[in-house]
Order: C-alpha cells, then sequence, then structure tokens
C-alpha cells in the first residue's frame, strides 16, 4: 500500500524538477556568441553613470534634454551640468577617447565611446583637457578628463559642462548617433 505513494512522490519530484529546468536552466553551446552586457540606454555595467562634474550631486541635476536651443531652432539633446570654472569633469564610466575637437558651439569637446562600441559620451564646454588626455586613451570611470569652462557658445558667466549621449551603430563615426536623455542614466537608483 505504501508503494503507490512513493510512486506518486518520486513522479511529482521528477515532474518539479522538469518544469524548473524549463522555465528556470538555460542551456547554452559553449561556441554560442554571448549576449551584449548592457542595455542600448546605459551604461555596459548597468550601473547609473557617474556624474562628470567631480563634487555634483544627483540633487543639483536638471533635465535639460527636450529644452529648445538656437532661439527654438534644435532641441538641446544634453543636459548642462552647472559648476564653477576649473571644475575637474571625470569620465562618466569607462571608455576610449575617440576624439578631442574644436567647435564653434561646443568649444573645447571631448568624446568618448564605451568599450562595446554601442554608446558615445561628448563633453563640451571645456576650460581645458586634464594633462596627457589624447585620442585613443583608454579612460577608467571617475579619471579626471577636462575642467568645466564656457568655450564655444556657452554664456561666459554660466561655466558648466554639456553632457550628452548617442547610441551608435556599428562603425558610426564620432560625430553620428542618436542622442538618448542623460539625466535618468546619471540619476537612476
Amino acid at each position: 500500500m505504501r508503494r503507490p505513494r512513493l510512486w506518486g512522490s518520486i513522479a511529482l519530484a521528477l515532474l518539479l524538477c522538469v518544469v524548473f529546468a524549463h522555465f528556470c536552466v538555460r542551456i547554452v553551446p559553449g561556441d554560442a556568441p554571448s549576449a551584449p552586457a548592457s542595455r542600448a540606454g546605459g551604461p555596459a555595467d548597468n550601473e547609473p553613470l557617474l556624474i562628470p562634474v567631480e563634487g555634483v550631486p544627483a540633487s543639483a541635476l536638471s533635465d535639460t534634454f527636450t529644452q529648445a536651443r538656437a532661439g527654438g531652432a534644435r532641441p538641446h539633446d544634453a543636459i548642462d551640468i552647472m559648476a564653477a570654472r576649473g571644475r575637474a569633469v571625470l569620465a562618466a564610466t569607462a571608455g576610449r577617447i575617440d576624439k578631442i575637437f574644436w567647435s564653434e558651439d561646443g568649444g573645447r569637446t571631448l568624446y568618448q565611446r564605451s568599450p562595446d562600441g554601442r554608446l558615445l559620451y561628448y563633453y563640451a564646454h571645456l576650460d581645458g583637457y586634464a594633462p596627457g588626455i589624447h585620442e585613443g586613451q583608454m579612460l577608467r570611470r571617475g579619471q579626471p578628463v577636462a575642467t568645466v569652462g564656457s568655450t564655444g557658445n556657452a554664456d561666459p558667466s554660466a561655466p558648466h559642462l554639456h553632457f550628452a549621449v548617442h547610441v551608435m551603430q556599428p562603425d558610426e563615426p564620432w560625430y553620428g548617433g542618436r542622442a538618448i536623455n542623460p539625466y535618468p542614466l546619471l540619476t537612476r537608483r
């Protein structure tokens, strides 16, 4: 009489193992390509970007991504991080410097590409670059790269860092990409 109950318990245990394996275990061949380590909208390590101006807390940031610029002719597509001239600008995450460039609008700029190549971080209106900074250099998260300024078309009386993030296609040049809002990437918990 106890045998049917024992077989029923074994059958139930096997059924639970099969259900667990079906829904909870993923078997992947050793030669399968690995999945990307990040989402299209955030840094590779899936943690918030470091606020790229030394000493600026998240509570001091304003979401200026959709504000109009150039008399309403274009969207901002970035956020401005207000800070004293000369305050250290830090690498928001790890990556490689793609381009150091002077532009009429952005002034002194620096373009940093994520290690997987899918994101580009744009730092503009810089007062100067950190010693030794050069194109092709690998950066660590938090490494000083420049100082806050008001070069380009920025108001000289309001130094700030213009910080933008672009989603990039493979092999897309440093001046390409699709702008995404950096504010939630800097403030998410």
